[in-house]
């Protein structure tokens, strides 16, 4: 296990995922690995990734499988996650995977869905939160909120690339994979580098 990724054990983390539903199978891999590493970590699902049956996988199998890796029921209402904030119940959030859509929102304050009411909460205490980026718009509309969330304190981002350059010119996604280093150094203050890979 990676030194940095060490550095997460008894951290109380809030992963919140958002309807990139093609990526929830690596997402659930990360949770397992944060898990290891003895971070604790409470699921929050925004409505779309709490409601929604896909062909990648049905809205119970996430809950389930979510469950299973942490122990932990996911939260998916507001009332949920409203005490976040005020009774400081993580740490850190890390959103994974993070929709054009949300991080349009997270841009310019909306917080309507217990994913990013979570967000909003942690940056309340000024506790690290981590966007893992995953848009079939990264290089066009949703391009001006991800430079908006890279200037703003306390707000990480994991590694992320093109996905697919010929088939889908525009499209954005993190290297999941490197979700446990960047929260481990995040919660030193600092953002890993590259962050385009």
């Amino acid at each position: 296990m990676d030194a940095d990724v060490k550095e997460l054990k008894g951290k109380r983390i809030g992963l919140a995922m958002t309807g990139s539903f093609c990526t929830f199978a690596r997402v659930l891999k990360v949770v397992k690995t944060l898990v290891e590493a003895g971070a604790i970590v409470q699921p929050i699902l925004s409505y779309a990734s709490a409601q929604s049956d896909t062909r990648f996988m049905k809205a119970s199998e996430l809950s389930e499988q979510l469950e299973r890796i942490t122990s932990s029921a996911p939260w998916t209402t507001l009332q949920q996650v409203e005490p976040i904030g005020p009774q400081r119940k993580v740490d850190m959030v890390i959103m994974a995977p993070a929709t054009g859509n949300s991080m349009a929102k997270l841009a310019h304050g909306v917080a309507d869905t217990p994913a990013l009411l979570a967000v909003k909460s942690a940056l309340r205490n000024g506790s690290p939160v981590v966007i893992a980026v995953s848009t079939n718009d990264g290089l066009a509309a949703a391009a001006q909120n991800i430079g908006i969330l890279l200037s703003r304190k306390h707000i990480f981002l994991t590694p992320f690339g093109q996905d697919d350059p010929s088939a889908k010119p525009t499209s954005l996604v993190a290297r999941m994979e490197s979700i446990p280093q960047t929260a481990a150094m995040a919660f030193r203050g600092e953002q890993i580098q590259p962050i385009l890979v």
